[in-house]
């Protein structure tokens, strides 16, 4: 990218408000929360992914289930499947031969319904 360095805003203070910065480094959040809310994120920037999350937010599916709603292959489900079982975002059990597949845990819906909202604010 050609940055015109003239445009760009720069503070022009040398002035460093030593209380805020104090107060914000007590309750900031530490490096390991952040970098574990950075691999939830990766993990969530995948469209196949947040279908299948949105699907099993409206009910437990098995892969065969999940294919033919997303229209593709049960190899390629069932790798996404297993990225968001690992990060531990869905979780399966087993009935006979078939293994159903749900979220995890209750804050996984509003996280999902509260970015939906936002990208769809006008």
């Amino acid at each position: 990218m050609n940055y015109d360095k003239e445009n760009i805003e720069i503070c022009s203070c040398h002035i460093i408000h030593e209380n805020i910065v104090s107060k914000v480094k007590e309750t900031i959040t530490d490096n390991t929360s952040i970098c574990n809310m950075a691999e939830f994120f990766k993990v969530l920037n995948d469209p196949t992914r947040l279908k299948i999350i949105n699907a099993l937010m409206l009910s437990e599916m098995c892969v065969c289930d999940i294919s033919a709603l997303l229209n593709m292959s049960q190899p390629a489900i069932s790798h996404h499947l297993k990225i968001l079982r690992q990060s531990k975002l869905i979780k399966y059990r087993r009935d006979g031969k078939i293994v159903y597949y749900s979220l995890d845990d209750e804050h996984i819906k509003p996280i999902f319904n509260q970015c939906l909202a936002h990208v769809d604010e006008k």
